[in-house]
């Protein structure tokens, strides 16, 4: 095992071999070449990148990586290769085998299903294919928001242009990519989702929004992602930035961008990859040497050179060079070695590198993807109008009517396809700047023309009837397209990217309104686009009356137009982001029926409802270790109503939300909606239940957004986006003066020691501390808290004296025995753990608890809570407890907690309301 936190290696001396593990590099071909052997053997190149190019099927993949990694180990590698690869679906995959790959929607395809649960799964499904050849770091997911969606080249690789949903949606990404046991690295960051190719004098497209513009969105998912702390790698683009704060060239080569903007303002501690260094423009800038130092110098851990091997080895020459002139120190290529050791440490090991299961674990879940394939696709396509109700097709067209298929000659798509062999002859034609952006070429390709061909045959075969078929280029609308729809009574019309292939756009609406003049003299002339890519093609143009999204147009995706269209499935999709959002604003109005939570027949619903969420959401958000038993105390002193939006058929909880009274307080200590279900009034039915609920208790005095007991939500979780208390202030909360609670953590109690001078302070100040357990000598304990905090925390307090083995109060006092504050100190057996869950460990180490801290404002204040802060580490540090949590600290006294070591975990916004304020 490679020590990362002390002494390293011997081997890794040897400044050679740390600097082979700084770069990740290709070739072209479908076998080991004496060039990437050399690589590795001589040059102790760490990490490869695997292309198109490099792949025939799965089972020469699975033999292929065993190759590559034999020959590291026969070399002496202490760690085996990163194998890395895109794999991103839809029309993105470097690999490709029908009999054991699986193909799958693109990003934004499964945005368009609605469900971060089916986002998990298929990345999931992805990355257990792909390790099963041996890969162990997959490229994805994307990252980026679509600021321009319309014009910008990344179409459907992207989530979408809502920040908020492509942060979800990449999340769930993340986790089944873990969950398979893949490394992750998210890209392209700074963005690939808002550039722009007007007025550069570059040769590749430059972002013009500032650091501010990027900050409010499309660095939103990057902070998200970071934030969940699962993403191992970020994939720095070569884009330019120019603006008034920054002019930058290539973005992976600028230390603005990596050190300054990922690593500190956006906390990323994982491995930075650069964009591959083979960029005619950098090399014509800097030279292949001093484009690879740049790129270390910039905070890159990783340098890609994807294929050529001079410039490889120019590269490497490079690195040695700056070293030499001291450009490059020891300690910066140590840094990045400890980095890219520690990711191998994650995702690998000689047993598993030199022993992939290859073909006898695919063979084995081929056909459980194939079913998870099917129902995404399925899923995905998106009917976004039917004015005239023309789906199925079925019902509206007569068995001895002529239907026509209209579709357009573009070009290859980069997918999982069967024709190859085309990727050869385009690589030799000149391509613009806009054409090398859409499509990376790590991508394998196919013929749309030759889909496109399929999808005509499987129409004629479903309707068992005659189909006329032709196809448009940019010559426009010819006799033999005016002819056929003169014959026919239907017409479907199949786009892909219309607004970067303006033709598309100029030919459907010619065939729109040629079809519209000849129904006025009586013909029956229904029209259907089908954009097959990009749902933005005519999204917002309401002349085209029937208009179905189908986000790629793979194989498997052509096979679920079809049967949407003749009525064998019923379309689910909907329009990505915004435009989901602005469609989902006509039904805001909908009524949800809302039952009271049983326990018996909700239970299990709800824990099932959290899952999903955690699967969602960043761990900071208390889902993942949260279940059902959270939300009830059965506590006589507190009065517990909680309800449900359910479906009643599939026994599926949509929504739930928990309410509590007790002693004039009525409190919401928990609200939310299934992701898939969000957008649609859920949350406002469940509110407005709960706000009845809480009201008809006699002598309320004040109602709050948040509870400390049981503390699942302090309060309404603090998001940079303010979308959380937004959503509050629109069904009438007043937010403007929350109290804040923030949750700390010690993630290393064994190596904690307490800051220099703290107890010489505490004896100054001769304050005592003592420890006690049951109610019998607790009535000064719960009179100090009545006295300073709410009656739930009383609560809360009394249930852990209860609890005399595993929990207890400590109590601080002055010398004259007075109480001037105290705290809740419990083990990880302890039942709290039930009710706040940062007790509760999602990796299985032992979590002590330092609970509610009660400490009145005085001079001494500060020194009391360290105090008691640090007589709950050395509980917990005696009970062997690996982590401390601090739940909860008001407002600004984080800080000197912060200066104890504590770093802080999640922030909370208590809110309080007179009940004649929010109304029901």
């Amino acid at each position: 095992m490679t020590k990362l936190d002390s002494e390293l290696d011997p081997l890794w001396k040897d400044l050679d071999w740390a600097i082979g593990q700084m770069l990740i590099m290709g070739w072209d071909g479908t076998e080991i070449t004496p060039q990437i052997r050399n690589l590795i053997e001589n040059q102790h190149l760490g990490s490869i990148i695997l292309t198109a190019k490099n792949l025939k099927s799965a089972e020469q993949t699975a033999s292929l990586v065993q190759e590559l990694q034999t020959i590291a180990h026969q070399a002496g590698h202490p760690q085996p290769l990163l194998i890395a690869l895109d794999q991103e679906n839809g029309g993105v995959n470097s690999l490709f085998d029908e009999d054991y790959i699986c193909q799958f929607p693109s990003a934004m395809g499964i945005a368009a299903t609605g469900s971060t649960e089916l986002a998990y799964n298929v990345a999931k499904a992805t990355a257990t294919e792909v390790s099963a050849v041996g890969v162990n770091l997959i490229l994805g997911p994307v990252l980026d928001v679509l600021t321009n969606a319309r014009h910008q080249p990344l179409g459907v690789r992207a989530t979408g242009d809502d920040p908020q949903e492509a942060s979800q949606f990449c999340i769930a990404a993340i986790n089944g990519f873990k969950d398979a046991g893949v490394a992750t690295c998210g890209k392209h960051f700074p963005s690939y989702g808002n550039l722009d190719f007007l007025g550069s004098s570059l040769d590749m497209p430059i972002i013009t929004q500032t650091l501010e513009e990027l900050s409010l969105s499309a660095l939103v998912p990057f902070r998200n992602a970071i934030s969940a702390g699962r993403l191992d790698a970020m994939f720095v683009g070569g884009c330019g930035i120019q603006n008034a704060g920054m002019n930058v060239m290539h973005a992976c080569l600028s230390d603005q961008v990596v050190d300054e903007l990922l690593r500190n303002e956006l906390g990323f501690k994982g491995v930075a990859i650069s964009e591959c260094l083979e960029m005619q423009s950098l090399i014509q800038e800097y030279g292949v040497k001093g484009g690879t130092v740049m790129a270390v110098e910039a905070g890159n851990d990783l340098i890609l050179l994807c294929r050529a091997h001079d410039v490889q080895l120019e590269a490497i020459s490079g690195l040695k060079l700056g070293f030499e002139n001291g450009i490059i120190s020891k300690e910066r290529i140590y840094t990045s070695l400890k980095r890219v050791l520690r990711l191998k440490s994650i995702c690998t090991s000689w047993q598993k590198a030199l022993n992939p299961p290859g073909l006898s674990l695919l063979s084995k879940i081929h056909p459980a993807h194939l079913t998870l394939s099917r129902t995404a696709y399925d899923q995905s396509i998106a009917v976004v109008r039917d004015k005239e109700n023309l789906l199925p097709l079925s019902q509206s067209l007569l068995q001895e009517e002529e239907l026509l298929l209209l579709t357009p000659l573009v070009k290859p798509l980069p997918a999982s396809a069967a024709t190859k062999s085309m990727l050869e002859k385009n690589n030799a034609k000149a391509r613009s700047i806009h054409e090398k952006w859409v499509h990376q070429e790590r991508g394998a390709i196919m013929s749309g023309e030759g889909v496109f061909r399929e999808l005509g045959r499987s129409i004629a075969r479903i309707r068992n009837g005659k189909l006329l078929h032709t196809s448009y280029t940019a010559n426009g609308l010819r006799p033999v397209h005016e002819n056929l729809i003169n014959r026919a009574s239907a017409i479907i019309i199949v786009t892909a990217d219309a607004n970067r292939n303006l033709y598309q756009t100029g030919f459907t609406k010619h065939v729109a309104m040629m079809c519209h003049m000849l129904r006025g003299t009586g013909q029956k002339k229904s029209l259907i686009v089908v954009a097959a890519s990009s749902p933005y093609d005519f999204a917002m143009d309401k002349s085209i009356g029937t208009y179905v999204c189908t986000f790629d147009f793979t194989e498997t995706a052509m096979a679920s137009l079809v049967r949407t269209l003749y009525g064998e499935i019923v379309p689910q999709g909907s329009m990505p982001g915004t435009l989901r959002k602005t469609k989902k604003v006509l039904k805001t109005r909908q009524q949800w029926l809302v039952e009271n939570y049983d326990r018996e027949r909700d239970g299990s619903a709800l824990t099932e409802l959290l899952r999903t969420l955690a699967r969602s959401s960043t761990p900071s958000l208390p889902y993942l270790t949260t279940g059902a038993p959270s939300f009830e105390l059965f506590n006589p002193h507190v009065e517990e109503a909680h309800f449900v939006v359910r479906n009643s058929s599939t026994k599926t909880l949509y929504g739930f939300v928990a309410t509590y009274y007790t002693k004039g307080i009525g409190a919401i200590g928990a609200l939310f909606v299934d992701p898939i279900k969000r957008n649609v009034s859920i949350g406002r039915s469940l509110h407005r239940r709960a706000m009845r609920a809480l009201l008809q208790n006699q002598g309320i005095k004040r109602v709050q957004l948040g509870l400390t007991f049981p503390g699942v939500f302090p309060g309404v979780p603090v998001d940079e986006s303010r979308s959380n208390k937004s959503w509050f202030d629109n069904v009438g909360w007043d937010t403007q003066f929350p109290k804040r609670l923030t949750n700390m953590v010690i993630d290393d109690v064994g190596s904690w020691t307490a800051p220099e001078g703290l107890l010489q302070s505490i004896q100054r100040a001769s304050i005592s501390f003592d420890l006690i357990h049951g109610l019998d000598n607790a009535e000064s304990v719960l009179n100090h808290v009545a006295t300073h905090a709410g009656p739930e925390v009383v609560e809360l307090y009394r249930f852990a004296l209860q609890e005399t083995n595993t929990s207890g109060v400590v109590r601080a006092k002055n010398s004259m025995d007075n109480l001037l504050g105290t705290v809740i100190i419990c083990t990880a057996a302890s039942r709290l753990s039930t009710y706040i869950p940062p007790l509760t460990s999602a990796h299985g180490e032992d979590i002590g608890g330092i609970i509610a801290p009660i400490v009145p404002a005085t001079a001494q204040s500060t020194l009391l809570l360290q105090g008691l802060a640090f007589m709950g580490v050395r509980q917990n540090k005696a009970h062997k407890s690996a982590k401390s949590v601090l739940s909860w600290v008001l407002d600004e006294a984080h800080e000197p907690l912060e200066a104890m070591g504590f770093e802080a975990q999640q922030t909370f916004d208590e809110i309080t309301n007179s009940p004649e304020n929010v109304s029901a």
